[in-house]
């Protein structure tokens, strides 16, 4: 089995869905910057309950600790939006609600990863990365 995929974020949220389906509460994916930085922002955002990253040989490991033991999932759905065939930008004006504001999208900007509320406030617009309910 090889450690490359063609859409890296995909791969660590199919794993965060997939864990949290069968009650597992954490999870360990090949980090990089960019999933190690849209698992911060699930986090700071309440959706995860830790991001670790750990030191390995060829590459390092990122532990996510998707809730507590007792605890339920924070999240109903966990979908990517933008996809390697076809990739998805909004200005500042256009970044979707999910569910009403209830829920946040993930806007990879010029000036970093951030929530759609926050690129709006900033005045960015971006690739829409992903989006949590």
């Amino acid at each position: 089995m090889s450690l490359q995929s063609t859409d890296p974020i995909a791969d660590l949220l199919t794993r965060i869905r997939n864990a949290a389906a069968v009650g597992k509460t954490e999870i360990t994916v090949p980090t990089s910057k960019l999933k190690k930085v849209v698992a911060e922002q699930l986090k700071k955002n309440g959706y995860l309950a830790d991001v670790k990253e750990e030191a390995g040989k060829p590459r390092g490991i990122l532990v996510v600790t998707i809730n507590n033991d007792g605890e339920n999932v924070t999240f109903t759905e966990l979908t990517r939006m933008s996809k390697p065939g076809r990739r998805m930008y909004a200005a500042a004006a256009d970044i979707p609600k999910v569910k009403s504001g209830r829920g946040i999208v993930l806007v990879s900007t010029s000036k970093g990863v951030m929530t759609g509320a926050e690129a709006v406030k900033n005045k960015l617009g971006g690739e829409l990365l992903l989006k949590v309910y």
